[in-house]
């Protein structure tokens, strides 16, 4: 069995960055949510986008039930089951009986704004024993202090990197750092890891320009160099530019720079970037979504169409499935 298992990340499917990491009797599941990009091109997500949500949206829920601890490195709504989720992310009260043993080891919500607030001290009322984290070691566990989501001074906030000490390596999840601010990385360094997981910049963002996606490049390589596996994945593989950006780096480095998918032994299935696509490929009739909000259609007919008709989603199936 693996002990480190990557549950969903854009090349899986969906937006997240949850793993689930088990060592001696302790299964920690970091940042137990997910969500689809609500429009993209001027679509909601497809029904084929929505059938994967479906299936990896109760895994992670069955994994939850059986965790020992859970961690919350930020309180977007891709990173945990917060109330006022909608139909594709994980809602609170469908979970929050399985909360109450766990141990939940979160992010500060000090300089946080009053939503992100409400959704930690919702999940603090859940749980029996919820610990405010950074700065914070516990056995074979460490928490850092806050790092930008992203540039230096984001309006996105700040998140808790975690770091476990397992039998035989270290591994850092280091959630949505972007790779876009250089102390960062020194600071994931210093934490002498052997494996890291983190989100990449996002360049389906117009904001996002040729010299920003260069000085990320740099930091990727950088931060390859020090660890044998650095997996790179979430908000960089919104595209299938993000895509060619990682496995350029990973012809560069002397180590390994991978997707979620490739760490899982699967091919990346990028199905956000690829929503125009399937549009074309599998039509939706009209008012298909407001129908399925109301439990009046399902997904069932689009998840076998993709398996018989994607060349690359039914190993992706198969892995999500199991």
């Amino acid at each position: 069995m693996r002990d480190i298992s990557i549950l969903a990340a854009e090349s899986l499917g969906v937006r997240a960055l949850c793993c689930l990491v088990e060592k001696d009797n302790q299964k920690l599941l970091i940042d137990p949510g997910i969500s689809l990009g609500y429009t993209r091109h001027g679509l909601l997500p497809h029904p084929i986008q929505i059938a994967v949500d479906e299936i990896i949206r109760e895994r992670i829920i069955a994994e939850l039930k059986k965790a020992t601890d859970l961690v919350i490195s930020h309180f977007h709504g891709d990173h945990i089951p917060f109330q006022e989720a909608n139909i594709y992310q994980i809602k609170l009260n469908n979970v929050k009986t399985h909360l109450k043993g766990l141990k939940i080891w979160s992010k500060s919500v000090e300089n946080e704004s009053h939503k992100f607030q409400e959704r930690a001290w919702n999940l603090k009322f859940s749980s029996d024993h919820f610990v405010t984290a950074e700065n914070k070691s516990v056995g074979d566990l460490s928490f850092s202090s806050p790092v930008f989501h992203g540039e230096k001074d984001s309006f996105l906030g700040e998140v808790m990197m975690t770091r476990v000490k397992m039998k035989d390596k270290i591994f850092v999840h280091a959630s949505d750092i972007q790779f876009l601010y250089r102390p960062t990385i020194d600071r994931i360094i210093e934490l002498n890891p052997d494996i890291v997981i983190a989100s990449g910049p996002p360049l389906y963002l117009s904001h996002i320009d040729q010299k920003t996606a260069a000085e990320a490049a740099e930091n990727i390589l950088c931060l390859s160099s020090k660890v044998d596996t650095l997996i790179v994945d979430h908000h960089l593989l919104r595209s299938e530019a993000g895509l060619a950006y990682l496995r350029k780096l990973n012809a560069k480095s002397n180590h390994k720079i991978i997707t979620a998918a490739d760490f899982m032994g699967i091919k990346p299935c990028l199905l956000e970037a690829r929503r125009e696509e399937l549009y074309h490929k599998f039509p939706v009739s009209d008012n298909w979504h407001q129908k399925y909000e109301k439990g009046k259609v399902n997904t069932a007919a689009y998840l076998i169409e993709a398996r018989n008709k994607l060349s690359d989603f039914e190993k992706l199936y198969k892995y999500i499935s199991r």
